[in-house]
């Protein structure tokens, strides 16, 4: 199944170049239906003509963005780090409400 989704440019260009192999996201009722061997088309805000596809390898589900860093990280800085900037994103409401998912990427060249 193929999956559409909007990244700013810095994560947008951490994938094409390789640096980043795990995106984070809410578990909302659209990446509920993300499954590993799906492929998800990402599209580069704001004008979204840029484009990159990835396969899906491996999901990793949490019911918070600290518990999943501290599954997947082991410097407790970098886990402090990336938790206070998913809250630029996301509210502990919604991700009370949902859980988190990190879904583990490669590029399709």
């Amino acid at each position: 199944m193929l999956h559409k989704m909007k990244l700013r440019e810095k994560p947008f260009e951490d994938i094409k170049n390789g640096s980043k192999t795990v995106e984070f996201r809410l578990y909302d009722e659209k990446r509920q239906l993300i499954n590993i061997g799906d492929q998800i088309e990402f599209s580069k805000l704001p004008e979204l003509d840029e484009k990159i596809l990835v396969d899906v390898l491996d999901l990793y589900r949490e019911e918070s963005f600290e518990k999943l860093f501290r599954k997947l990280i082991d410097d407790e800085e970098e886990i402090i780090r990336k938790t206070n900037a998913m809250k630029e994103y996301y509210s502990d409401e919604e991700e009370k409400k949902y859980g988190v998912l990190g879904i583990k990427i490669s590029l399709i060249k």
